[in-house]
């Protein structure tokens, strides 16, 4: 019989990008860490790669943003709960991150990873051979499934540099920060296997500007407060507990804030509502109200500003990286699409048009791979080496300028490719083109990153020096890219520093990006990067003249599946 419902067959569709593997078909990737000295299979990546990129793991990540948490200030009988659930498909993916370390790996004792200050007597956090790039390549294939839920991995991963300023509370949490167990129970955290660590920074009048905080820390018995106050945004609000900043009688202080008391009751933490957001709809963020709250000081009376610079630099490391991983994925699902959709008799890849775009987001993203772990691997390096300590002070705002801020407009791009069906919820690129944004807007926002660019050239300008020098040395046969710093030289020795400070910015990243490429790619990639993106007015993707490096930057992107 036939059915008179079926109008039509299926076909010319292109099938799922799903049961592959998210580290071996990416070659810019797998040579970015080659060229840091970090060897994928040594260290589990590829195996890492294969499940993620199962199409179980791919889809919780669609789950839980088609979910999102949901905040139950009360219970039943009207007593304060505080409480905040999550879908079953938000835990499994936390279960998984933690499970691969990327909120401790490299804090560990030994092994893989980095030994405290504490442990060492050193004055800055070492590590051993690429557990911070090693991190990151978890974290950026991490951010291609699902970017949501890599928020309190790297506020718990970074909280540890801010907790060190106090000896006695790194003690207790150290332990259950490294611990590979994720424990999503609502118990005090000297009950659980493992924990979470989220901040609460900015208030209502403040924002960016956390010296304008107005709440209040009253001293109670030693490094013990009460904190009554609020913040506008408290990110991941089931933390056990938060890193916040308030005004105690030395002045602006960091403090930690357990969800529990030590005395075993709920703290006073008041969750107001969720925040409603663009993207990142599978973590929560609140707005919460301190009353009386109790928390113990981390670092001196009116040092929290300083207390938190190197958690700062954490956090925006891995904002560089996710953002590169939301690229990469975006880029995958284009090139894939047009290797399987024929329009006019011819696969879309054969059509000179959009092989060209695709060549130019294929490099794009493998300059932003490049530069995110080239840039940890100076975390890594920074310790026993001075020049690579002032490259990851110096480039990393840069590098979240540059990179965080292109994701959105190449997402836009990468969606363009696959044309309707790009557009619709059903598609995995609403969801990144919805989370690229945040990147660049946490842990300071474009203006925010360019001055700091500034201000770290103005208190050491030996570490500037160095940058420069360094990556002119690199950059050494790349036409266009010593020109380019010498601009940045010239800006910053010039009276309108601050105007041109978006400027100074972006070049550096550039010319870094130019400078890891150099390392990680063929010549003719490195050399299409400086002509169409330094040496020349940068045109839009498609309109660039990348000469023969197009074809090798498309094989390079998605081997053949």
């Amino acid at each position: 019989m036939t059915d008179t419902a079926s109008t039509h067959d299926v076909f010319n569709q292109t099938p799922p990008f799903t049961d592959v593997n998210l580290a071996a078909l990416d070659q810019p990737l797998l040579d970015a860490l080659k060229s840091v000295g970090v060897d994928a299979i040594g260290n589990g990546l590829l195996s890492f790669g294969e499940s993620c990129g199962t199409a179980e793991r791919l889809d919780l990540g669609r789950l839980a943003n088609e979910n999102p948490p949901r905040l139950r200030t009360h219970d039943a009988q009207g007593r304060r709960a505080d409480i905040v659930e999550f879908h079953p498909a938000y835990h499994a993916l936390m279960e998984a991150g933690v499970e691969a370390g990327l909120h401790a790996s490299t804090w560990e004792a030994a092994g893989n990873g980095r030994a405290h200050p504490a442990m060492n007597g050193s004055s800055h956090a070492g590590s051993s051979a690429g557990s911070h790039v090693a991190r990151a390549a978890r974290l950026f294939i991490t951010a291609e499934v699902e970017s949501g839920h890599v928020c309190p991995l790297t506020m718990t991963h970074a909280s540890l540099a801010a907790i060190a300023a106090s000896p006695e509370r790194l003690r207790d949490w150290l332990p259950m920060v490294r611990s590979r167990h994720y424990d999503p129970r609502f118990v005090p955290f000297w009950e659980k296997r493992g924990v979470t660590v989220g901040m609460g920074m900015t208030e209502k009048q403040g924002g960016t500007d956390v010296r304008a905080n107005t709440t209040r820390a009253e001293p109670a018995s030693g490094d013990e407060y009460e904190i009554t106050g609020h913040k506008w945004f408290m990110s991941a609000p089931m933390c056990d507990a938060f890193l916040v900043l308030a005004q105690a009688p030395g002045g602006l202080t960091c403090f930690l804030m357990p969800r529990f008391r030590p005395d075993g009751n709920v703290n006073a933490l008041h969750l107001q509502r969720l925040k409603d957001k663009l993207g990142n709809r599978s973590n929560a963020s609140s707005e919460v109200e301190f009353h009386k709250a109790f928390a113990w000081r981390v670092g001196e009376e009116g040092k929290g500003v300083r207390t938190i610079i190197e958690m700062v630099q954490l956090t925006r490391l891995d904002c560089v990286v996710a953002s590169a991983g939301l690229m990469r994925m975006g880029l995958a699902l284009a090139v894939h699409h047009a290797r399987h959709r024929s329009v006019m008799q011819r696969k879309l890849v054969d059509q000179p048009v959009m092989a060209a775009v695709l060549a130019d987001l294929a490099l794009e993203s493998e300059a932003a791979t490049a530069l995110a772990l080239r840039l940890a691997a100076s975390f890594d390096l920074a310790a026993e080496n001075a020049r690579e300590a002032a490259r990851a002070r110096i480039l990393t705002p840069a590098a979240k300028f540059l990179v965080c801020k292109a994701a959105p407009a190449f997402l836009y791009e990468a969606m363009e490719c696959l044309g309707g069906n790009g557009y619709v919820e059903e598609s995995p690129m609403p969801r990144l083109y919805r989370e690229a944004p945040v990147n660049a807007i946490w842990e300071g926002s474009g203006n925010v990153m360019a001055l700091d660019v500034l201000r770290a050239a103005e208190r050491d300008a030996e570490a500037m020096a160095s940058v420069l020098v360094t990556l002119g040395e690199e950059v050494a046969g790349l036409s266009g890219a010593r020109e380019a710093l010498a601009d940045v030289e010239a800006m910053l020795a010039g009276s309108e520093r601050e105007r041109n400070a978006r400027r100074i910015a972006e070049t550096l990243a550039l010319v870094a990006a130019a400078a890891a490429l150099a390392r990680s790619a063929p010549p003719p990639i490195a050399e299409a990067f400086v002509r169409t993106r330094l040496a020349a007015p940068r045109r839009g993707f498609g309109a660039n003249d990348l000469a023969s490096a197009g074809a090798d930057l498309l094989r390079r992107a998605l081997p053949l599946l």
